[in-house]
């Protein structure tokens, strides 16, 4: 399996240089959804909290079929593989190509999720019990063959597993499922023979044996040579395995994006290419508890003052320090590409960070732990709209989340946060949660201003100072086809900002007509979102929110209020199983009412109310390939009829491995 993995890796990699090599002039990288144990998972729902693609687990399918499992008698022949046996390792093979399946993951524990639908297959037959590998009937059981392996398991109890030792002849067999309960009672009757108690062996049993040997000879062979394959591939998965308790889960993102509009008097930006690559170590200690270790590299561009982003290019977003925001932004771009918040530090293009630190335990049936230094608010959230997604589903930024979860850096998709939480689930149909958060626990003090209130470390210092969020989300499905979530957050931020990186006017969110973004304020953030499944491959999903913003050190008497909404329409196996799609219209943030010293809109902006329109459609190439075209058109971008409509492309590949 590791090799395999090796191999992806090298291919994705062998891309993932050439795109780091490109010169980049602007911009340039959980996953849904069923979760099961830490040793066995598939994609997990959308509703159900993600981790940014962070696997959990992986399906293994361990529930091998018994005759390919026993172990053949010693004194079983050793026959030369013919044509029948080559078949049936060959069927083998192919059963166990599973074994080499790549986790692919969108990140959540059970316990991390409990409000998540459990689909996990058990095997209902008993340990030990012969279970049928085809319909063919070969057996019966009148023929004296069944008859005689049945005295043979009921004397000597050749077959683990069936009530009071006796072996159930109402069912016919096939000849190989057969031949694995006579190997059981070879490998029994040389056990006795070894251990010196031959005399509770009867002549007749073995003359019995013989002659069952010889009736079914090319099966115990055939079984012999499934069993040495096994073996051989279990021996090289245990050399080549990478951890007995990690798992290794990897995205990479290659887009390439183009745009026209902006504002008035620009050029259109060149079609740029990015990348973003994501490498996540999930690892599980008890089973049931998940350390995710996560380190990502990308080449977007924009630095404290959006220098190179494509946001820039258009003339979007807000002069002066604007920490590159507008409402122009893909997705899968990082929140505060080319620099680090915490101290305005820069950062190069494609050099590789930590951005996931995070553990998460479960202390009680119903309530789940977790604890991070490089956390965000959308690890802990379920996002309920099936448009999460930012290397599968909606191409933009303003259709992934509900703004609320955004504010105050959380989804700044650089683990921006120190923050611990919990998960209370008090039945399957009620999740809720809550966590603190804050951006400064590594600084020991702040440093000197570089602006007036603004220092150069501008959210502050300690894990109980500066920028910080309590947010709580409740979650609720009335019925299995409609989710429910609401959410609130209380902010304070040691800068005039949302910290959402949503829109221009994420920078100065008090509207001061000064401009001045020395002035920490405090942030109440209310929303709601919902998602209802009309059919099993449609649902309208759609999300409102409202952020209040005010003054937080008594310097000036300003309050702003935002809103925001969406809703879209959601399609999956739309043409072909596996493609999904997406139409999405609303109201990006918008300034609604300002009081006292604030302002709904600098000098010379003509008021007027954006929209948001986006289409897009994602086809799986393969499980691990998927290609995602699309597109979304900004009405009075940033709430300023004079800005020109802006058209955002995007061609998005996504491989996970």
């Amino acid at each position: 399996m590791k090799r395999n993995l090796l191999v992806s890796a090298s291919g994705v990699s062998l891309l993932y240089l050439l795109a780091g090599l490109l010169p980049v002039k602007a911009l340039a990288v959980k996953e849904g959804n069923n979760s099961k144990t830490i040793s066995t998972t598939e994609t997990l729902p959308q509703e159900i909290l993600s981790f940014d693609g962070a696997i959990i687990s992986e399906k293994v399918n361990n529930q091998i079929p018994f005759e390919q499992i026993f172990v053949t008698n010693e004194i079983t022949t050793k026959a030369a593989v013919n044509e029948k046996q080559e078949n049936a390792i060959a069927s083998l093979n192919q059963s166990n190509q599973q074994l080499n399946k790549k986790p692919i993951l969108t990140a959540q524990t059970p316990q991390f999720n409990q409000n998540q639908k459990q689909n996990s297959q058990q095997n209902t037959n008993s340990p030990g019990q012969v279970t049928s590998v085809s319909q063919l009937s070969d057996v019966q059981p009148t023929d004296w063959a069944f008859q005689a392996l049945q005295s043979l398991v009921e004397r000597y109890g050749c077959i683990a597993g069936y009530p009071n030792s006796t072996y159930r002849g109402n069912r016919a067999m096939t000849r190989y499922e057969f031949a694995a309960g006579l190997n059981a009672c070879l490998e029994r009757v040389n056990e006795l023979i070894a251990t010196a108690t031959a005399d509770l062996v009867k002549k007749e049993d073995l003359l019995a044996l013989q002659r069952l040997q010889e009736e079914f000879k090319a099966e115990l062979a055939t079984l012999r040579g499934r069993v040495d394959t096994l073996e051989a591939r279990t021996a090289e998965l245990e050399a080549n395995q990478f951890s007995t308790t990690t798992k290794l889960q990897g995205e990479a993102i290659f887009a390439v994006i183009g745009a026209t509009g902006g504002a008035p008097g620009r050029e259109n930006p060149n079609i740029i290419l990015t990348n973003r690559v994501r490498l996540n170590l999930n690892t599980s200690f008890t089973g049931k508890d998940l350390l995710i270790t996560g380190l990502q590299s990308q080449n977007f561009l924009g630095g404290v003052d959006g220098s190179g982003s494509l946001q820039q290019e258009l003339g979007l977003t807000a002069p002066g320090v604007n920490l590159a925001a507008s409402s122009a932004r893909t997705g899968f771009e990082p929140q505060f590409p080319g620099f680090d918040p915490k101290n305005l530090s820069s950062k190069g293009a494609n050099s590789v960070e930590l951005y996931k630190l995070l553990y998460i335990f479960p202390v009680a049936n119903k309530l789940t732990l977790f604890a991070g230094t490089a956390a965000e608010v959308s690890d802990a959230f379920p996002a309920i709209t099936p448009f999460a997604g930012e290397g599968q589903e909606a191409i933009s930024r303003f259709a992934g989340l509900n703004p609320v979860l955004r504010v105050s850096g959380g989804t700044s998709g650089s683990g921006l946060a120190s923050a611990a939480g919990f998960i209370f689930n008090p039945s399957k149909s009620i999740d809720f949660r809550a966590l603190y958060g804050n951006v400064n626990a590594n600084i020991p003090r702040t440093a000197p201003d570089i602006l007036p209130g603004v220092s150069g470390t501008p959210l502050g210092s300690g894990v109980f100072g500066g920028s910080s969020v309590i947010a709580a989300q409740l979650t609720f499905k009335p019925s299995d086809a409609l989710d429910i979530g609401l959410n609130y957050a209380n902010s304070y931020h040691e800068i005039n900002i949302l910290g959402t990186g949503l829109i221009a006017n994420d920078t100065n969110a008090l509207g001061l007509a000064s401009g001045n973004l020395g002035i920490p304020v405090k942030l109440n953030s209310v929303g709601g979102t919902v998602n209802f499944r009309f059919s099993p491959k449609m649902s309208l999903s759609g999300y409102g929110a409202a952020i209040f913003v005010d003054d937080s050190s008594g310097r000036v008497n300003a309050s702003t209020t935002f809103t925001s909404w969406m809703v879209g329409l959601h399609f999956r196996d739309l043409i072909k199983k596996g493609n999904t799609a997406g139409i999405i219209f609303g109201q990006p943030l918008y300034r609604t009412e300002a009081s006292g010293d604030a302002r709904l809109a600098a000098v010379g902006v003509r008021r007027e109310t954006p929209y948001h329109l986006e289409a897009y459609y994602k086809f799986r190439v393969s499980d691990n390939i998927s290609i995602t075209p699309g597109a979304f058109v900004l009405f009075n971008p940033e709430g300023d009829k004079r800005n020109e409509t802006t058209t955002v492309g995007v061609l998005r590949t996504t491989f996970t491995f």
